[in-house]
């Protein structure tokens, strides 16, 4: 019977906090776009990882204006 007296204020501050976090949440949007992010995964961006290994490797920088020079635009090589 004395854990009750523990337990019971316990779960009652846990559920009050739980509902503190919860209002939080949905206050700072985190439930606005549900669907968004599952979409982002599908859309086809142009070269993102060339664009990164451009900006990191000269080599790849010289062999993309190569391909420039030559008039075609094969991706470089990934070596």
């Amino acid at each position: 019977m004395e854990t009750l007296y523990l337990l019971i204020p316990v779960s009652v501050v846990l559920v009050f906090l739980i509902g503190i976090a919860f209002w939080w949440s949905l206050r700072s949007g985190q439930f606005d776009d549900m669907e968004g992010p599952a979409y982002r995964i599908l859309m086809d961006d142009d070269h993102p990882m060339l664009e990164r290994l451009a900006e990191t490797s000269p080599e790849v920088e010289q062999s993309e204006k190569q391909g420039e020079k030559q008039g075609d635009r094969a991706p470089p090589k990934a070596g």
